[in-house]
């Protein structure tokens, strides 16, 4: 089940935090319960990518980004992730999340998230997200203008470009083999 009681409280405590910049850090903690965990007593691999939700809620309020969705009933969309797992969680883990938009391109936003569990990173995710209307695909640098950023994307690093041209080449959509 999705942890609607989890969600609603990192949305009603990020509401009296301070606002941060489009590119801001929003950093938030979570807990690691029993329904989080695996048949190995370790954090799921599709719950992380839950509580990474978690962490993205509080951060579109912080930068504005929530507002400006409801203001022009846009909506947004993960249109792409990679996750890289390097740590367990176990049950009881607490964990500090740090989730912040590293830039766009002529299309998409892009969301570095990652947990640590004290000084060890235990995963990080890149998440390509779209903001959507009607009309399609809002452009992010319209979306940036709206949150009071001024100029352009901050470039973005090697790693992240290098994931875009490679999930580029990748057929869609996928071939399906006949068994």
């Amino acid at each position: 089940m999705y942890p609607l009681l989890r969600l609603i409280k990192g949305d009603l405590t990020s509401r009296n935090a301070p606002p941060l910049p489009l590119t801001g850090t929003h950093v938030s903690y979570h807990l690691c319960w029993p329904w989080d965990i695996d048949p190995w007593a370790e954090l799921n691999n599709g719950r992380t990518l839950t509580l990474y939700d978690l962490g993205r809620v509080p951060l579109a309020n912080r930068t504005g980004l929530r507002k400006a969705l409801t203001d022009n009933k846009w909506g947004m969309t993960v249109a792409g992730s990679s996750v890289r797992y390097r740590r367990r969680v176990r049950m009881f883990d607490r964990v500090r999340m740090h989730s912040r938009c590293i830039g766009w391109d002529h299309r998409f936003l892009y969301i570095d998230q990652s947990m640590w569990n004290g000084d060890i990173c235990t995963s990080q995710a890149l998440l390509r997200t779209a903001i959507t209307s009607r009309d399609g695909i809002v452009d992010p640098a319209h979306v940036a203008k709206v949150l009071n950023h001024d100029g352009p994307s901050p470039e973005l690093p090697d790693w992240v470009k290098g994931w875009i041209s490679a999930d580029a080449e990748r057929p869609w959509p996928p071939k399906v083999e006949d068994i």
